[in-house]
């Protein structure tokens, strides 16, 4: 979904936190949360040039010890535009082989220390 909804947040000031603090402790309460990552348009843009993707989503994926399927509900609360996919961790082995555009924004922190640094 990149097209522009009006009634969707994509703005990294307000997304971010609410990724990395409120939404992960939300699907933490249903299943452990090992990895977040960070992959599709805003992965593969530099920070810099994060300016461009006004209106653009988010897609995240949250490697969990037990999968779930339905999250539309988590991400649509306070009207963020983000997709969320969550995995297992088998399933999580197969994709990080394959999609090198990945950012890893949980636990390791360095991709989120930078984008606090050059973007807010």
């Amino acid at each position: 979904m990149s097209a522009v909804q009006l009634e969707m947040i994509w703005q990294h000031k307000q997304v971010l936190p609410y990724i990395l603090n409120e939404l992960k402790q939300i699907v933490e309460r249903t299943s452990p949360i090992y990895q977040i990552y960070l992959y599709g348009s805003r992965a593969k843009t530099p920070l810099h040039n994060w300016h461009q993707l006004a209106g653009k989503d988010w897609d995240i994926i949250m490697v969990c010890k037990f999968p779930i399927i339905n999250t539309h509900i988590w991400t649509t609360a306070k009207n963020y535009h983000i997709d969320l996919t969550i995995i297992s961790q088998q399933q999580a082995a197969k994709i990080v082989t394959y999609r090198k555009e990945l950012k890893e924004l949980f636990p390791n922190s360095e991709f989120v220390e930078s984008i606090y640094k050059n973007i807010l």
